[in-house]
């Protein structure tokens, strides 16, 4: 069965006119209830990279996790926030961006993630360690921006699901697959697969183009897009977007991997129950126009170091864990 991307337009980001776009969204899906039964503990993912004025729009909205927050409450569920940013914490990054007025309206908890490690399929990322507070919730609502990026070219849904990986390991994973964009994109991919998100709630309605994920500028796009998968979800905004799959490192790994079918060919593959990607093509969306190395270029006695401290202080416990 093919997956179900929905996509419409949406121009505001006003609390009543953003909750009917809300409801068109996610309408073909079957609405929130169709996630969130009552008492159901939910994690709501922004992209909270770094404390930045909200003018930025690095950042997911805060009116949209508002509305999301609200929805998720009157289907009964308990919603919390929760993030892993590269620099700062949780809370403090959140406050930074903006949130502070949804966190008192709504008495939104934000959680600092806890890293464990988890078995995955592929046993090249077996040591994974990921957030326990995403793995245990009952419901994970993935609520990402649209971004161009100076490393992967653009961030959309899957990259999102790196800040579900403990600030630390970020950056072990950037040093150990810096050389290799394949891999660190495979990496992305098992991390969306043991994620495994209910429900990807895209803010598009004002992305970041050119030298993202911070650097750029705002650029108003008009779109949300919804989807219980992921990875469809990515393909159908790179194809918005006007960007080649294969130039993406994230979308490249999805199709390599097999989580698109027919290399990743929208055909029949996927879903479009609202507008289809044709009717919202862009043509001049800014990539970065300069990149950075994956592994920021570090010397080698810098990354030797770090993988001395990795090995000693996280790989070899974990090892030694997984025997007992």
């Amino acid at each position: 069965m093919p997956a179900s991307v929905s996509l419409i337009r949406a121009t505001s980001y006003q609390h009543e006119a953003l909750r009917e776009s809300l409801e068109t969204l996610l309408e073909p899906l079957g609405g929130m209830a169709t996630f969130v039964k009552p008492g159901h503990k939910v994690l709501l993912k922004p992209n909270l990279l770094t404390g930045s004025r909200p003018g930025k729009e690095c950042t997911t909205r805060p009116e949209l996790v508002y509305a999301v927050a609200e929805m998720v409450m009157e289907a009964g569920g308990i919603p919390f926030l929760g993030d892993s940013p590269a620099f700062g914490s949780a809370k403090g990054v959140a406050i930074a961006s903006g949130y502070q007025p949804i966190l008192d309206q709504l008495q939104l908890p934000i959680v600092e993630f806890h890293g464990k490690r988890y078995q995955t399929i592929n046993e090249g990322f077996n040591h994974l360690l990921l957030c326990k507070e995403a793995m245990e919730a009952d419901v994970v609502i993935n609520l990402p921006k649209v971004k161009s990026h100076c490393q992967l070219v653009l961030t959309l849904g899957v990259k999102n699901l790196f800040g579900c990986v403990p600030g630390k390991m970020k950056a072990w994973w950037h040093m150990e697959a810096g050389k290799d964009v394949n891999r660190f994109g495979d990496m992305l991919v098992e991390t969306a697969k043991a994620i495994s998100p209910d429900l990807t709630i895209l803010d598009g309605i004002i992305g970041h183009e050119g030298n993202g994920p911070s650097n750029g500028e705002p650029r108003k796009l008009n779109i949300l897009a919804a989807s219980t998968d992921v990875f469809a979800l990515d393909r159908a905004m790179v194809e918005i977007l006007n960007v080649a799959p294969e130039q993406v490192p994230t979308v490249a790994a999805s199709i390599r991997l097999g989580m698109l079918k027919d290399g990743g060919n929208i055909g029949e593959n996927i879903n479009f129950p609202n507008l289809h990607p044709d009717i919202l093509q862009i043509d001049d969306w800014r990539l970065p126009d300069k990149f950075v190395p994956i592994d920021f270029g570090m010397p080698r006695v810098i990354k030797s170091t770090f993988k001395h401290l990795y090995i000693r202080f996280i790989k070899e416990p974990m090892r030694a864990y997984g025997k007992q």
